[in-house]
């Protein structure tokens, strides 16, 4: 009789929780909710953005039939930023090192000729043909770590606890194609994709975010030109805390 009235007031009770919204099938064997995988690593990028931090971002290309990717090839980059403050970036693509400087929206690249904002380098045509230039551009949608992660947490289907601090998924369709083409959306200049696909893992220490890696592949058409792209960017987090900004006086008078 115990064992009965027991059941139907467990019963009861699961009926009850389910009106009220919540998910039965969170809940793991010994009772306890399982962690909001989503939640904790916006959380974790969240509390990486209160601090000022260094990172290395690098991206990695499978080479592709014929050699296609070569003209996308790009080396690591190295970067430092401070919450609310400025940013400055160093990244090299094929034989060219380029610096740059960054607070809000506003863009600095260090060429031969000194410090120059966004609007001093080339435009149109000419820019193509110009590194500094072609980082600028790039650098117009530009979201440090902390952030570029968060937005990238949204862009995951199922993320899960792998345990130890590690997270996991497959990314959306419609994210890859935003990866792949530079965070721009469909329309415009952007280029098409095609068989999009890609996956996200991130690396959670201590309640904040280490590390993160994503990997896109698709067949990008710009025009007439038709490229494979396999690409794996690994961005990983240092000196937390301790990271020290220092911009030039002139790429300052840049970002004014």
């Amino acid at each position: 009789m115990k064992r009965v009235l027991a059941v139907g007031i467990l019963g009861i009770v699961a009926v009850a929780l389910s009106a009220a919204g919540f998910d039965l099938s969170a809940v793991a064997n010994d009772g306890v909710a399982k962690a909001d995988a989503k939640g904790d690593v916006k959380a974790a990028a969240k509390k990486l953005g209160e601090s000022s931090y260094s990172w290395t971002s690098t991206p990695k290309s499978e080479a592709a039939a014929g050699g296609q990717q070569r003209g996308f090839q790009q080396g690591p980059t190295e970067g430092k930023t401070e919450k609310d403050g400025f940013t400055c970036v160093t990244t090299k693509v094929g034989e060219n090192t380029v610096e740059a400087a960054l607070k809000g929206a506003k863009v600095a690249v260090k060429t031969g000729d000194g410090w120059k904002g966004a609007s001093d380098l080339p435009q149109g045509a000419d820019a193509r043909r110009d590194p500094a230039a072609n980082i600028a551009r790039g650098l117009a949608q530009f979201k440090a770590p902390a952030a570029q992660a968060e937005s990238l947490v949204d862009k995951v289907r199922d993320l899960k606890d792998e345990g130890e601090g590690a997270f996991s998924g497959e990314l959306t369709e419609e994210g890859v194609k935003e990866l792949l083409s530079f965070g721009r959306r469909p329309g415009g200049n952007a280029p098409t994709v095609a068989d999009p696909k890609g996956s996200a893992k991130f690396w959670v220490k201590e309640g904040q975010l280490a590390k993160y890696e994503y990997k896109v592949q698709g067949k990008m058409t710009f025009g007439q030109r038709e490229i494979d792209i396999n690409r794996t960017t690994t961005v990983e987090i240092k000196d937390v805390g301790t990271t020290k900004v220092e911009v030039p006086e002139d790429a300052k008078k840049k970002l004014e």
